[in-house]
């Protein structure tokens, strides 16, 4: 059986003064497609510590700043939880130093580093996202799309999303799990958990 693996990398482009969600299904289905992976996974991942990935149902309707409403749902959620970096020394970081560090590689000023906002709701939502290609297809259903989100909104900056398919070019026989029937998971009680029990009775007897 032949395993293989096949890397490309997305640019993307962020608008800054609003988190951007990317949606980048169409630019994954083609991937998966080009490399000829029949069974496997392929692993979609930032490369950058203020993004995310996401799979989620596309909700077609889109408002004034160009997100889908339950993007904006998403993001008004967000916000209750981690509310945008709007004054300095609303949060800890940055600090100092780490100021003094983004000045040392070249950043346009120490504002583009008052993201924190963006720091602490990336690992929320984790930083990849891992699917299954099942017969030469992305296993999604009918309505998940695959979203990159750039939660910095302080500028607009340039992202990078890695993405890593593997598997085999050739056929799975058989992929289901006690010949397709149904798992029940629901608790079974034992006849001597649903005995009868002399407390029951009690009510009756007054």
């Amino acid at each position: 059986m032949e395993f293989k693996v096949f890397q490309k990398e997305i640019e993307l482009q962020s608008r800054g003064w609003i988190p951007t969600f990317h949606d980048i299904r169409k630019e994954i289905l083609e991937i998966v497609e080009a490399s000829g992976v029949k069974n496997g996974t392929v692993a979609i991942v930032s490369h950058h510590t203020t993004c995310s990935v996401m799979v989620q149902e596309c909700s077609h309707d889109i408002d004034s700043f160009d997100l889908e409403y339950l993007q904006h749902d998403l993001l008004d959620i967000m916000r209750k939880m981690i509310p945008d970096f709007a004054e300095e020394h609303q949060y800890r970081h940055p600090g100092p130093i780490h100021a003094q560090y983004g000045r040392h590689v070249n950043e346009p000023g120490d504002y583009s580093s008052m993201n924190t906002d963006g720091h602490l709701r990336s690992v929320f939502f984790g930083r990849s996202e891992t699917l299954t290609i099942k017969d030469g297809k992305l296993d999604l259903g009918l309505f998940a799309h695959i979203y990159f989100i750039d939660w910095d909104h302080v500028i607009a900056r340039r992202r990078q999303v890695n993405v890593t398919v593997m598997g085999t070019t050739e056929d799975v026989p058989d992929r289901k799990v006690n010949d397709g029937k149904v798992i029940d998971t629901k608790r079974k009680f034992t006849d001597e958990e649903k005995a009868y029990d002399i407390h029951y009775d009690l009510q009756q007897k007054r």
